[in-house]
């Protein structure tokens, strides 16, 4: 496992692609974060408040907000995740006839949606990648997007690797709504995965109530209130046997019941009844918490309420970082807005990492720090304030692979050896030369058409979702149509015959050059890189 190439309590300000890409894999013990919803709304906070000038657009277009190297990134390494924001748009193209209408036909057409997903997918994929194996993400969402973002989320930390869909009641009380032709909204939804079956979890509790401590704890003794549960287990099973002259299935084992016997935890209500155990109050955890937690208010008052308009309580985010982190455990929130999980996990003695766009980031975390310094294990905190355009990134010292799919992952997939771990660009360049014809343009391997180099992409010959490998000797250059026709069901060769049948393959010969010519480069570049 590498080591962090970041400290604790460190505040990123920037965009949190660029700092998620540049952190060491598995450093992070535990994401909760409170991204953007997609309301298609603008968001500003309070005048006059602590975070006064604090605001962000949640609205999303796919040509203004989606980067073609996002979407290069997420179809060459992650084909589930591209297929489901391929299909919530219905079809992904720079194709002047695919417009709206066109894509409803094929899809979902959900053009927000799907830039939504494809912003929020980059960044999943590298939170999961920074995540150790025993780490855990809560993602904060309500329910605009929650179904496509658990959709997303099963895509990429796999579906077995789901725990819960927890729902917060935020507005607890509120009887005026605007809400007329349906009914009134009043839930968040945080989406609880973890990176495998090692992940760290704690049970979290709460006290029981008075009617239920006055119904159900009506014992006392010199040791304190007691209630009383039975030690015979209904169900059967293979612990039937006598004790003290009562032959039951009881719950317990033999040396357990005489432990429990031995301390005067068992009581008879006769001297021929079943065996009950004692159960002290104040031995008692209380009531687990479930899925639905109807017990968090909304910050409304000072000095919590910083007047940030998507605020969400301390008390939320301490019961996650209890339930899914150790004391000393390292908490990411790379959405950290009025920086309510780095003040949370800071009174609750973990390490801490955020990231925000917002200019007053470092000042409000600094006054809320101040305002919690009672509750702080270190009285004096010193955060280190990261500014993209002063210090730039941080450089990955483990190597800088990136994150394989989780899919390709199972099968074993990911670079073993040093040919393997080629850059996207690196395997461009190869291909680009090997490519090239004696016109000096590139020959596209799908329908042999000679462009400049800008017009191509990068694709695979065997599609990752029939098990192709996502190394160079399995990739080739295609022009821009014969990519969106090969998507990622096509082979090379099956794209060949669609081009044939449909009388726009330019030049057979051209093509199967190039393809012959790209894997004569990549088996060179495999015996030159070696191990």
């Amino acid at each position: 496992m590498a080591e962090r190439n970041f400290q604790n309590r460190t505040l990123f300000k920037g965009d949190n692609l660029d700092f998620l890409r540049g952190m060491n894999s598995q450093t992070v013990d535990l994401i909760a974060t409170d991204p953007p919803f997609n309301k298609n709304k603008d968001f500003y906070a309070t005048p006059e408040s602590l975070a006064a000038g604090a605001r962000f657009q949640d609205r999303w277009r796919w040509k203004e907000d989606v980067q073609p190297e996002w979407v290069e990134a997420i179809k060459d390494d992650h084909p589930r995740v591209y297929s489901l924001i391929d299909h919530v748009i219905g079809g992904i193209s720079n194709d002047a006839n695919n417009n709206a209408n066109n894509r409803k036909k094929r899809g979902g057409g959900r053009e927000d949606i799907s830039a939504f997903l494809c912003f929020m997918g980059v960044r999943l994929i590298e939170m999961r990648r920074i995540l150790k194996d025993t780490g855990s993400i809560y993602l904060h969402c309500d329910p605009t997007a929650s179904h496509y973002l658990k959709a997303l989320m099963d895509a990429i930390f796999g579906h077995k690797n789901f725990r819960n869909e927890i729902v917060w009641l935020r507005k607890q009380g509120e009887r005026h709504n605007l809400a007329r032709k349906r009914m009134p909204s009043a839930h968040d939804i945080i989406l609880y995965y973890v990176k495998s079956a090692a992940a760290e979890y704690s049970p979290q509790y709460t006290p029981y109530s008075e009617d239920y401590i006055k119904k159900n704890y009506k014992h006392k003794d010199e040791r304190g209130v007691y209630s009383t549960f039975p030690c015979t287990n209904d169900a059967g099973g293979n612990r039937k046997y006598e004790f003290r002259g009562i032959t039951r299935a009881w719950r317990f084992k033999p040396e357990t019941m005489q432990e429990m016997y031995d301390d005067g935890l068992l009581v008879q209500a006769t001297p021929t009844s079943p065996f009950r155990y004692k159960k002290y109050l104040d031995k008692d955890a209380g009531v687990k918490v479930d899925d639905c937690w109807l017990d968090v208010p909304q910050v409304r008052s000072k000095p919590e309420n910083t007047g940030y308009p998507t605020q969400k309580p301390l008390s939320l985010y301490e019961r996650i970082i209890k339930a899914s982190s150790n004391p000393g455990d390292m908490v990411l929130d790379p959405f950290c807005g009025c920086a309510t999980t780095p003040i949370a996990a800071e009174r609750l003695r973990r390490q801490w990492v955020g990231m925000d766009l917002w200019d007053g980031a470092y000042e409000i975390v600094k006054q809320r720090l101040d305002d919690n310094r009672q509750l702080l294990a270190d009285p004096d905190p010193r955060i280190v304030f990261w500014d993209k355009e002063k210090y730039g990134l941080p450089i990955r010292t483990d190597g800088g692979e990136d994150a394989p799919a989780f899919e390709l992952e199972l099968r074993g997939q990911w670079p073993k050896e040093k040919w393997q771990t080629l850059s996207h660009k690196e395997m461009r360049d190869i291909l680009v030369k090997a490519q090239t014809s004696v016109s000096g343009h590139v020959n596209c391997a799908g329908c042999g058409i000679s462009l400049p180099a800008e017009y191509f992409e990068l694709d695979h010959i065997n599609p990752r979702a029939e098990g192709g490998e996502n190394w160079i000797t399995n990739r080739v250059l295609l022009c821009s149509p014969c990519n969106r026709i090969k998507s990622a069901d096509l082979t090379i060769r099956g794209l060949h015959r669609h081009n044939k049948r449909e009388g726009r393959m330019y030049s057979e010969r051209d093509a199967t050059t190039a393809l012959n010519n790209a894997r004569a480069a990549a088996q060179r570049v495999k015996r030159e890189r070696g191990r």
